[in-house]
C-alpha cells in the first residue's frame, strides 16, 4: 500500500485507522483555530487552511500505536503539537521574511509583520488550553520543548559566539527548532497512550534524532528542488543570511588552508547582494553544485541511521516498521 500520509504506512490496517484519527485531529485542529474575532479568524487560518504534512499529530498517533492509541488524551496531544508547530511558522517567516509558505503567501505578506506575529502567540495560547487539559506533566514538557524553540531561533540570531565551531553552533539550533518539538510529538503520543517510560524515552530519542536529520534534509532540498515541489522560494535563507549546513561547511573549507580560490569566489557571490531573483538564481545553482551539498546529505543520511539504531528495543510490528519506513524515506527525500 502506498501512503499519502507524511510517514509511509505499508500495514493497511495501520493506515486506515491513523487516516481517520488524523481527520479528527484535523477537525479539532481547526475549531482550535476558530475566533470570534474576524481579523483574528482569518490570519488564524490561514496556515492551517493552507495544508501541510501534519508530520507532528501523525508521530503523536503512530506512537501511540505502541499502547492504547484510542485514547482521547492523544488526538489532544497530537492538537498541541500540530498548534504548536503553525504558532512558529508564523514567527519564523517574519524572522526570515520568506515570501511564501505552503503555497500560499506568508502570513506577513498578507497582514503585516505584527498580525503575523499577533497570530503565532493566539496559536501558542490555544495549544496552551488544550495542553492544559492534558495535566500538569504535559504542561511542562510542553513550557520545556516551547523554551527550546525560542532558544533555537535565538541562538541562530545571534549566531555562534566567538570561538564556538558555527557547525556544531548550528546543529545545536536545529536540535532545539525542529529536534524539540519532533521529539514530544513522539513522547506526547507514546506517553498519553499508557506505553511503559523505557518506551516513551526510547521514541523521544527517536523523534530528536530524525528531527535534526529532517532538517538537513530540508537544507538539501532547498536548494536541489524547485519551489513548486517545497512551497517555498529556493534560496530564501540565503538570501536573508540565515545559515544553513552547505553554506556553513563551504565557509569553513574556503576558510581552511585547503581552500581553493574558487571556494573563496563562493563565498562572495553568498556574500553579496541576493535581492534579486536573478542574482539569487545564479547562488543557488552555484551552491547546488558544490560538495558541501553532498556532504550536508551524508550527514542527514547518518543521523537519520542513528534514529533508527534508537528503536531496536520496540517490538517488531508495523509501529516500528512505519517509524523505520520515515527515517528511510527521509534519506530517499534528500537523495
Amino acid at each position: 500500500m502506498t501512503s499519502t500520509t507524511a510517514i509511509p504506512l505499508a500495514d493497511p490496517v495501520l493506515a486506515d485507522r491513523l487516516t481517520a484519527r488524523l481527520a479528527l485531529v484535523e477537525e479539532r485542529l481547526r475549531d482550535a483555530v476558530t475566533h470570534a474575532d474576524p481579523l483574528a479568524d482569518d490570519a488564524s487560518r490561514h496556515l492551517v487552511n493552507a495544508g501541510g504534512k501534519r508530520l507532528r499529530p501523525l508521530l503523536t498517533l503512530l506512537t501511540a500505536e505502541l499502547g492504547d492509541g484510542a485514547r482521547r488524551e492523544v488526538v489532544d496531544a497530537a492538537v498541541v503539537v500540530e498548534l504548536t508547530h503553525l504558532a512558529t511558522l508564523y514567527h519564523d517567516d517574519v524572522m526570515d521574511s520568506a515570501p511564501v509558505r505552503r503555497g500560499a503567501p506568508a502570513a506577513h505578506e498578507v497582514w503585516g509583520n505584527s498580525v503575523a506575529i499577533l497570530t503565532g502567540d493566539l496559536l501558542f495560547a490555544r495549544a496552551s488550553t488544550t495542553v492544559a487539559g492534558l495535566g500538569p506533566q504535559a504542561v511542562r514538557i510542553q513550557a520545556a520543548t516551547f523554551e527550546r524553540l525560542c532558544l533555537g531561533q535565538l541562538h541562530e540570531t545571534v549566531g555562534p559566539r566567538d570561538g564556538e565551531n558555527p557547525v556544531a553552533h548550528y546543529l545545536q539550533v536545529l536540535a532545539d527548532k525542529t529536534g524539540s518539538l519532533i521529539a514530544t510529538s513522539a513522547r506526547f503520543g507514546a506517553m498519553f497512550a499508557g506505553c511503559a517510560p523505557d518506551v516513551v524515552s526510547t521514541v523521544t530519542a527517536f523523534g530528536e534524532r530524525i528531527g535534526v536529520a529532517f532538517q538537513l534534509a530540508d537544507d538539501v532540498i532547498d536548494l536541489t528542488s524547485e519551489g513548486a515541489v517545497t512551497g517555498k522560494t529556493p534560496g530564501t535563507d540565503l538570501r536573508e543570511g540565515v545559515p544553513t549546513m552547505p553554506a556553513l561547511l563551504l565557509r569553513a573549507r574556503a576558510a581552511s588552508a585547503s581552500g581553493t580560490s574558487q571556494d573563496r569566489a563562493l563565498v562572495e557571490l553568498l556574500d553579496g547582494d541576493l535581492s534579486g531573483d536573478d542574482a539569487l538564481g545564479e547562488a543557488v545553482a552555484a551552491l547546488r553544485e558544490d560538495a558541501a551539498v553532498e556532504q550536508t546529505r551524508s550527514r542527514a543520511v547518518a543521523l537519520a541511521h542513528e534514529a533508527i539504531a534508537e528503536l531496536a528495543p520496540l517490538p517488531a510490528g508495523p509501529v516500528k516498521d512505519a517509524l523505520v519506513s520515515f527515517a528511510d524515506a527521509l534519506v530517499d527525500r534528500a537523495s
